[in-house]
């Protein structure tokens, strides 16, 4: 697969992510629940993708499938405890961290260009989402960074099955997430026809499908470039919510998206001059 179907793959799974607030709206449930229940659902499309899973417990792997239980879970948790564009931003400090570790890690050159990507996307990111945030909720804020931080650990142990699987990691990891959410997922029961076709829809086109994309990616993009270009998932969030609602985003979310998107494609144009 060329590097540039790998970007595509990005895109797609960024769009695919991007519908989980609206159905996330659609489902009356604890969010444990729906995180738990959501990941038993891609677990089982991941099973069905791989048919005959290669559990080797490799550290990588295993790091790999703690990463992605912490990133989902605590992403809910932190939005529950803060704002949900906090959240959202805080999470996607990602790339910073990747920036930081990747080169040590995986040996992987971080260029002056992308470190001007990385700084110029989360000022957009800044700029996106400046009408929601808050100085509220100092430790949903922290669980938001804690997750950012998983996720970025999440890309770094999936690179590092480069010339393995690493879509065994994510497997475990919906296994995991699926155990930490049984408790409220039964204590949701029974849930409504409408509940149960919101977490189906979550399970397979949200987190399903949208994950066997990002590892068959993640195989042939730099560790940066698997963080930096999914921030568009939430950007892409007002789409789903102005088709549905015809809700307009403010003229600063325009703004900010205009300049994380741009600061991606640039980015993408000078390494493609440079390699």
């Amino acid at each position: 697969m060329t590097h540039r179907i790998s970007i595509l793959y990005l895109f797609i799974t960024a769009l695919l992510w991007s519908t989980g607030g609206l159905l996330i709206k659609s489902i009356e449930a604890h969010p444990f629940a729906i995180a738990g229940g959501r990941s038993i659902i891609a677990g089982f499309v991941l099973w069905a993708f791989l048919r005959k899973p290669r559990f080797t417990f490799s550290i990588a792997q295993m790091i790999g499938a703690l990463m992605y239980a912490l990133t989902v879970i605590l992403f809910v948790l932190a939005n529950k405890l803060t704002g949900s564009a906090n959240a959202i931003l805080l999470q996607y400090t990602g790339p910073i961290w990747v920036a930081l570790f990747s080169g040590f890690i995986l040996k992987e050159h971080v260029s002056t260009i992308d470190w001007i990507s990385v700084i110029v996307v989360i000022m957009g990111m800044c700029l996106f989402f400046l009408d929601g945030l808050t100085m509220s909720g100092l430790m949903g804020n922290i669980v938001a960074i804690c997750s950012g931080f998983a996720f970025a650990g999440l890309a770094i142990s999936l690179r590092m099955q480069k010339h393995d699987s690493p879509f065994e990691s994510i497997l475990l990891g919906n296994i995991l997430t699926g155990m930490f959410g049984a408790y409220w997922i039964f204590e949701s029961l029974p849930m409504s026809s409408d509940s149960i076709i919101g977490l189906f829809l979550l399970g397979i086109v949200q987190l399903g499908i949208p994950y066997i994309l990002y590892a068959k990616a993640i195989q042939h993009v730099t560790a940066l470039e698997s963080v930096l270009i999914p921030v568009l998932e939430p950007l892409l969030n007002p789409l789903w919510v102005f088709l549905a609602a015809g809700e307009i985003p403010g003229r600063g979310a325009f703004m900010g998206g205009a300049i994380v998107l741009l600061a991606i494609i640039i980015r993408g144009i000078v390494r493609q001059k440079q390699s």
